[in-house]
């Protein structure tokens, strides 16, 4: 397997932790909620790290906010990121090539 098929799923592997991680707040009621405030930062930060440029800093900034606000934590911004970079987007690329 190749390194960035590697990277790929280890991505996917990552996102899908760190989207359980942000979920455990719904575990236990009221502390959970106190959690957030020390894991939306950490998630928006992961974020960045894991998808660079400025598609990165504007999913660690969703990212934040949506482990901010109490009750969205269910959304798995993670996923959806990894679904964006190396599903949709590549399919998007195609579609390009097939048309020049």
């Amino acid at each position: 397997m190749s390194a960035k098929k590697d990277k790929k799923y280890n991505n996917l592997l990552l996102g899908l932790l760190f989207d359980g991680i942000g979920m455990l707040s719904f575990a236990i009621p009221l502390i959970g909620d106190f959690s957030d405030i020390i894991w939306a930062p950490v998630a928006g930060w992961l974020m960045t790290r894991m998808y660079k440029g400025k598609i990165g800093r504007a999913a660690g900034i969703i990212t934040f906010v949506e482990e901010i606000i109490p009750g969205l934590d269910v959304i798995p911004t993670f996923t959806i990121m990894w679904f964006y970079t190396y599903v949709f987007k590549r399919s998007e690329k195609k579609k390009i090539i097939e048309v020049d």
